[in-house]
């Protein structure tokens, strides 16, 4: 236990690094038993059970808990029972998941994935997935500080291999040091042999223009000017692998395309308390018919600055961009792959939003139409 506690005080990432294997029981024990942790799963579990029905419930889901996780001792064991949920959630809320380019990638070596970024939980989940299916190891993923206001939500992020991206962090000097951390990580992890995944931008794209941010990529490069060398030097040892995940549909175009509207009309938006939490659940329950995910090539050197680099990642985006019907279908383009159902679908899903509404969902599905020609 001393040395235990030693480690840890040692240990430069301690706040923001996922778990340990000797870090997992205690963990789960602490899920276990959290008060807003079982409450939240009976709502969504057992939503029509509330007062001394739900209270009864309680200790009986705490027990059932224990039981199903008693096995579950290190990281690999929660990243295999989460595959057994991917299986399931992929099985009832799409049509499949195909994926493309990893044929190219060796899965004995750590990456630094590059993504779009249309879903909080599903985006690095399924690149897991494929991961997963694929012989390679999955990535410790980037995720908001702004995303853990419960501590319930960081044990569960940090026991899926999520390390925290210090957004929160107040004043000039504190946002450095967050930031030297969290590139300082990001090159440990990768010199560890684990991959990551980051999204190219803070935020969701909920316009779909995936464009990616050049801060992202300047804080990547904070941790070589501390080792003192050149940004295309640097960065071709991160090995970038740029990723485009596409949704045939998004479960949650038309919370984004609301939140967009009213930014237009009302001149802001304020998130309520709970909106993340609830944009996460409906990304995983909510119908996603078909997804791709599509692995780009490894970028090199040549990059001499963050914007260079910055295009050079887009560009592989767009290019690798998966159209479905609902694509060509709002960019009131034709296609062979079109059928009536197509169409009849995406015509009930605008008939449903108001006229303001359904113009940004309209549009939010034809740019990758637009993205993938400019490519």
């Amino acid at each position: 236990m001393q040395q235990n506690t030693e480690q840890q005080n040692n240990d430069p990432f301690l706040d923001i690094r996922p778990y340990h294997d000797d870090e997992v029981p205690a963990a789960i024990g602490r899920l276990i038993n959290d008060e807003e942790f079982i409450t939240a799963i009976l709502k969504y579990r057992f939503p029509h059970f509330s007062g001394l029905a739900g209270w009864l419930l309680k200790p009986v889901l705490r027990q059932y808990l224990r039981s199903k996780w008693s096995k579950v001792k290190t990281v690999r064991d929660v990243q295999l029972h989460v595959a057994s949920y991917m299986e399931s959630m992929i099985k009832n809320t799409s049509d499949g998941l195909t994926t493309s380019g990893l044929d190219k990638l060796d899965p004995n070596q750590s990456y630094l994935f590059v993504s779009n970024h249309r879903d909080i939980a599903m985006d690095p989940a399924m690149v897991n997935w494929c991961l997963h299916l694929n012989g390679f190891d999955t990535v410790r993923i980037a995720i908001g500080d702004n995303l853990l206001k419960k501590p319930c939500a960081t044990e569960l992020m940090k026991l899926n291999k999520s390390f925290i991206v210090k957004r929160s962090a107040k004043g000039p000097r504190e946002m450095m040091k967050a930031l030297s951390q969290l590139s300082a990580y990001i090159k440990a992890s990768l010199e560890e042999k684990q991959s990551i995944w980051i999204a190219q931008k803070e935020g969701r794209a909920k316009d779909g223009n995936d464009k990616t941010d050049p801060a992202i990529l300047k804080m990547f490069f904070m941790e070589g000017r501390h080792r003192k060398e050149a940004f295309s030097d640097y960065v071709a040892q991160l090995r970038i692998v740029p990723v485009t995940i596409s949704y045939e549909n998004d479960p949650c175009d038309a919370a984004k395309a609301n939140e967009l509207y009213r930014k237009q009309q009302e001149g802001g938006y304020e998130k309520g308390e709970f909106e993340d939490i609830e944009s996460i659940v409906q990304g995983i329950v909510g119908q996603k018919r078909r997804i791709h995910v599509a692995f780009g090539d490894v970028i090199g050197e040549g990059f001499e600055t963050p914007d260079l680099l910055a295009q050079e990642i887009d560009r592989q985006i767009y290019q690798n961009y998966h159209l479905f019907p609902s694509n060509y279908i709002a960019a009131d383009k034709t296609h062979e792959s079109i059928t009536d159902n197509d169409r009849a679908l995406f015509d009930r899903k605008l008939s449903a939003l108001p006229e303001g509404v359904a113009q940004i969902v309209k549009a939010m599905y034809a740019m990758p139409t637009a993205k993938k020609v400019d490519a």
